[in-house]
This record gives C-alpha cells, structure tokens and sequence, in this order.
C-alpha cells in the first residue's frame, strides 16, 4: 500500500511539474507584468537580497508555515520541507533535534549539544527544550546550510535555523486565525500591532492549540489514555523610537506545554525487517506504567535589541537577552511490557526534568559601509547558561548534574567588491569555551567528582561571489566551524559516571549559483557542498545496559548538493520545489559500539569479540540520502475581491540510518507524507475559510528507534483533517 501511495504521489508531482513547465514555457512567450517577489534575509545579520548572499540559505514565508502547522505539528514540521534539513525527537514537543547536510545528534538528554543553532529574533537558544519554542506570528524561516561560525558561533558546524517574527509597526494591523480537527485538534492563533504614540509602537501575539487523548492503553485498559497535548504561548514587542538615530525594540515571550511525550511502541519491527508489523496500532500500546508519558514544561524571555545610528552609515546594535524554563517529561522507555505483544521483561519506565535553566546572551556589534566598496562588521559575544537535569528511574533515587557553561567570543567580517560585478568576503571569529558539571548520583547516594572542560577556537570563511548578469550569480565558499568540547552526565542516574568529548571542527567547501529566470517569474538556487568534520562528537545509545557514552568519531567525510525552485507559472499558480543529497560516510576503525540489548536486532556491521558493532564506514544516523519537496498553490478569481484557492505539499525523506551501527530493523527506507488547503477567501483577501488535511494518507513513518532490550520505535503524527478560518484587520 505504502509503495502505491508513493508511486501516485511521484506521478502526481512529475504531472504538476510538466504542468508547471509548459504552463511557463507557453506563457513566457506572452507578455506578463508580474513577477516574484524579492525574498529579504539576514543570513550575514544585515538585509540583503536572497540572491545576493554566498551562502547557501533557504527562506520560507511565514504565511507557509501556517499550511504546514494545520493539524497542530510543532517546530519539527519543517522536516524534509526544506532541502537537507532532517528534524526528530524522542521526547515529543519538546527538545527537537536538528540535522543539516547530514550532520546532527540523536542524543536525547535535556542536556545535549547540537551542531545545529537555532536562532530567534537575534537570540541563539541553546537548550534543547528552548529551541521547541512554538511557530506563531513567524515573518520568515531561514535555513543556513554549512558552518556558520564566524559570526553566530560555536555550536553551528552543520548550520542554523534562523526565525523572525512579525515585529511592531505604526500601521494597525493583525489577524485571528482558528481551526477544529480529528482527534479534538483546534488551536487559535491571534495578533495585533499598532503606533501607540508617534514613537511607540507596540504587537502582541499569541498562540494555543491542543488535542484530546486518542491512544489507548491495552495493558491497563484505560482508553483515550495518551497522544493528547494543550500548549499556550504569548508574544509581546514593543518598538520605541525616540530618536532618528536611536531605537529599541523590547520583546517578553512565555510558553506552556502539558501533555504526552514522545510514545514509544514496543516490539512493532521483525526481526530483519525494517517495516512496521502487526504489533503496530497506531491507536494503542501496551505500558505497564501509570504516568502515561505525561510531560509539562513552562519557558518565558526578556530581549532588548537597541541600535544606534551614528551616520556616515555606522550602526551600533545591542542584542541582550534572557532565557529560562522548567519542566519534567516520563517515558516507557521500553514501549510495552509482558503483558502486551512481544517480550520486555521488566519496565522500564524514567523521568527526566530540567531544573530552573538560566540563559543569559550578550551581543556587542559595529557595522558600517565604510566606502562604497567595503562593508563591515566586528563586535563582541557572551553567554552563560546554568541549569541542572534530575533524573528519576523510579527503582533508585533521583541523580542529578548541574550543568555550568560561560563563553565569550571577538569576531569580525568584511565585504569588499573587487569589481561591480566581484564580491569577496571574509570573516574571523575566536571563541573560549568553559563548562562544568556537578554530579550526585542517586545510585551511589554520593556526589561525583566535578568535570570540567575548556576549548577555544579560530574559525574562519571566505566567500567569493560574481554576477555574470542581472539574472545569475556564482559563488564559492570555504568555512570553519566547530562544535565545543561536551558533557554527557546521563549515565550518572543508572550507576555511571559522566562522560566527556572534545571539540569537533570541521572544513566545508560549497559552490553554488542564484538564478533569476523567465522575466523574474522563476527564482532556481543551487549549491555542491564537501566537508571534513574531525572528531564529531556523537552519541552511543544502547545495549544490555542502555547505557549513554559520548565518544568522538576520528573523522567524518560529507558532500552531496541542494537546490530550491520557485515559479510563478501564472499570475494565479505558484509551484515550488527542492531536492537535496547527501553521502555520509564515518571513517573511523577503533571505535567500536554496543548493539541492541538482548540481541534482538540483526546488526550488519562487523562485530569485534565482544559483540560491539565496527562502525567504520557506515553513514551518519538520522543524515536521509534524499530529500524532496513540492508545493503548488491555485488561486482561482471569483470576482473583483474573491477567490478559492488550492494549496497541496509533498515531502519525501529517503534512506535514513536510525543509529551509529546498522542493523535491519534500524533504518527507513523512504517515507513521504501528503498536506492540503483548499477554501474561499472574500473582501480582498481579508477573510478565509478552509479545509485541511495532514498526512492526507495516514503514513506510518518510522522516525526514530529504542535498541534496549526490544524492537521498540515511535512514528510520525497522524492523520488529521478539519476546518479553519481567519481574519486579518
């Protein structure tokens, strides 16, 4: 079944696209007065045009986003609907992890690091629970592929998913947008901005959505038991500006999440073979435990962006902000239990809970164009995070490590044009990195000795970028990057110790071209990339123990390409789409790591004499070989002010390895899901009612494995429809 569906579906995407072409093809033979709108980002942390930047970025308009968050998916929606960029997490709303050409980490403590930076609104959010904050009010999404250390920093060697929200202005303007779905989904999503006096101006934003319980408990009998989750979050700017030279822009955000965590299903895969099997029901597992993977989270943060502007086009901007948040999230680790399909011999069952982090952020930056042919920018960086994780395996008391975390960075970047026609950019960023960890162990009933570990680094990219015509640009890049030296303390709570890495860095290579086609109706990007990371740090989860090690992988060779196109075939028809490859390939034959516990899976890599997996020249798991996606977007006129409208999307993910070590069961084979919008928009455009639907054919997509003592998985959302409208005033 699974394969018709993705057979159709590939169908229906070539039909749109040869639909697409002739459409263009006939119509650029005709005269047209439209054309693309210019897409504006801050990749190099100033306005430039999409197709100026050398780098290679994909933008997606805030209003997509909303098509893609119909059936209440969260942050890890952008998954596969940007080229390249993977998103998974084992904890479910909360802690995303971030995958980016391949380059990620699938470790699931509150604590873990990742090569992947989320950036909101100038804010790095490090934490792994502060980067699920929700999507509400989002101007623009953009993906940054590749290092980006020069001037966003340690941690983001694989790239940055970067957000701007909707910010205040002295218009009036705003909107009210509410759906009603399968499974008791509905959510209301509101804004409003406006000058409150000629200086100020002011927009508050807000979001809350949920859904029922709908997976029943066959162990315990209990239906409706769990997969339901109520979430409200709230958004609140203020832009003063005083002065012609001189303006602030104060922003205060909180969240609240209570509901299920990821649900992990027991024994769902055969022994080699990676498809689901008859134990999978999507609407019911089999937990011995009575917390029904229940988990409650609040954040909230304070930001104050201040620029000054000294003339002779120089800029002083401050970015100073805080972060912090709490919560707990329980976990059937092991999915089942005796009395439910397969064997699990004991439970499994674990809390984990972040106590009161702290994030504090300093951003010090002068820019300036100092001559026609030459822009800059230096400045200074700090941060200091301070929080500490406890976790409770109900069978010995809880542990708990404090994690301590200050750096401060110099870094500095220039643009000069060799010619009209020749850009060269170079930048510079030197980094110290300081972190502790405090342990007690409630196993031992005795505090561990402190870990300490320290690094700096200087990382570097060059960028050179040519216009051949007004419609094409070429572009080579060379960047570092690197990934601070990291402390994993989760062993502490099950008779361990802490375990450290070092610093991984990494040299990335890309080249790529920007093109304007068909009259400005058709904007195609497209970068060829090859990395070398040395010592990436990964994660080894598993065996009889279950035990989690950080270790540091020799080296890790990477390259593939990615492409984005956009084309308004008609004034009325939009399509877009993307495609992207990436080859991973470990290069590292002394590590060795444990396999499933109790020997259920079927490992494929050698095995040394203790039954630990070879891993050397296997790929990166969770790195997807493909990905693609396709939408297309009809708007049919009515009359002078209406129209219906049609909106589909398709994401496909191929090949993706679920662990260091290969084994038959650990893997995806291609998954794909299907999403539409269709209704009646009136007055201009003001008002609109749908219908939607997620997951249109209800794939089960495995996104991700436990390999402790059974065959245990968890999958994507499932299928959701319903109804929305919205109003803008």
């Amino acid at each position: 079944m699974k394969k018709t569906w993705f057979n159709n579906s590939a169908r229906l995407v070539a039909g749109c696209s040869m639909l697409a072409l002739s459409a263009g093809a006939y119509a650029q033979s005709a005269d047209s007065n439209f054309m693309l709108e210019e897409i504006v980002v801050t990749a190099q942390k100033r306005e430039q045009s999409l197709q100026d930047v050398p780098i290679s970025v994909s933008a997606i308009a805030g209003d997509k986003i909303k098509d893609f968050a119909a059936g209440g998916e969260d942050i890890r929606l952008l998954s596969s609907r940007v080229p390249g960029l993977n998103a998974e997490s084992s904890n479910g709303r909360v802690a995303p992890r971030f995958y980016i050409r391949g380059l990620g980490n699938t470790d699931f403590d509150l604590a873990a690091s990742q090569p992947v930076s989320i950036v909101v609104d100038d804010v790095v959010l490090e934490n792994v629970i502060l980067k699920s904050f929700p999507l509400f009010d989002i101007e623009r999404v953009e993906v940054l592929r590749g290092p980006q250390g020069t001037l966003f920093g340690r941690n983001t060697p694989a790239g940055i998913v970067k957000f701007d929200t909707r910010k205040p202005s002295q218009e009036p303007e705003g909107y009210v947008s509410a759906s009603y779905g399968s499974l008791g989904t509905a959510s209301i999503e509101a804004a409003y901005g406006a000058g409150i006096s000629e200086k100020v101006s002011a927009r508050i934003s807000g979001l809350y959505t949920r859904r029922d319980d709908w997976i029943d408990n066959g162990f315990s009998g209990e239906e409706n038991a769990m997969g339901g989750f109520v979430e409200a979050a709230m958004r609140a700017q203020v832009l003063i500006e005083p002065t012609d030279n001189f303006d602030a822009l104060l922003n205060f955000h909180y969240r609240s999440l209570d509901g299920t965590s990821e649900v992990f299903r027991a024994n769902i895969f055969d022994a080699g073979s990676p498809e689901l099997n008859e134990n999978f029901d999507r609407d019911t597992v089999f937990h011995d435990d009575t917390h029904n993977n229940t988990q409650s989270y609040d954040s909230w943060g304070a930001s104050a962006k201040l620029v000054w502007d000294f003339g002779d086009d120089m800029t002083l901007t401050s970015v100073s902000a805080y972060e912090t948040t709490k919560g707990c999230g329980i976990g059937d680790i092991d999915g089942g239990n005796t009395g439910g399909p397969g064997v699990v011999p004991f439970p499994s069952t674990t809390e984990d809970c972040i106590d009161n982090l702290d994030q504090f952020t300093e951003e010090l930056r002068l820019s300036g164009q100092a001559s026609d042919a030459l822009f800059y920018q230096f400045g200074f960086f700090y941060f200091d995070s301070d929080f500490t994780i406890r976790t409770r395996p109900f069978f010995v008391p809880d542990s708990t490590v404090r994690h301590q975390n200050q750096t401060w960075a110099l870094f500095g970047q220039a643009s000069y044009d060799l010619t009209e026609a020749t850009t060269l950019t170079v930048g510079m960023r030197y980094t110290d990195d300081e972190k502790t960890a405090d342990s007690y162990s409630g196993a031992f009933g005795s505090a561990l000795p402190t870990v300490s570990l320290d690094g700096d680094n200087l990382s570097w990219d060059i960028a050179l970028n040519h216009i051949i015509n007004d419609d094409l640009s070429v572009y080579a890049r060379v960047a570092t990057g690197f990934r601070a030296p990291t402390i994993q303390g989760r062993d502490v709570a099950f008779f361990g110790v802490p375990t450290t890495a070092k610093e991984e860095t990494i040299i990335s290579y890309e080249a790529g071209f920007k093109a304007d086609l068909v009259e400005g109706r058709m904007r195609w990007n497209g970068a060829a990339f090859y990395y070398n990371v040395d010592d990436l740090q990964v994660t080894a989860v598993g065996g009889g123990d279950n035990n989690v090690r950080l270790l540091n992988l020799g080296r890790v060779e990477g390259y593939g390409f990615e492409t984005d196109l956009e084309f308004l075939v008609t004034e009325n028809f939009t399509v877009t789409a993307g495609a992207s490859y990436a080859h991973t390939e470990i290069f590292a034959k002394g590590v060795r790591v444990p396999v499933c516990g109790t020997g259920m899976c079927t490992p494929t890599d050698p095995l040394d004499a203790q039954g630990r997996a070879i891993v050397h020249g296997n790929p990166l798991p969770q790195a997807p070989d493909w990905t693609f996606n396709v939408t297309a977007d009809y708007t049919m006129p009515m009359g002078d002010d209406e129209e219906v409208f049609l909106f589909a999307d398709w994401a496909y993910q191929g090949d993706t390895n679920f662990t260091l070590y290969e084994a038959a069961e650990f893997k995806s084979t291609g998954t794909f899901e299907l999403g539409m919008r269709a209704g009646y928009r009136w007055a201009d455009g003001r008002y609109e009612a749908a219908v939607f639907a997620r997951n249109i054919t209800n794939e089960a997509n495995v996104k991700g494995v436990i390999d402790f003592n059974n065959l245990t998985g968890f999958v994507n959302e499932p299928r959701v429809f319903g109804v929305a409208f919205r109003a803008d005033f």
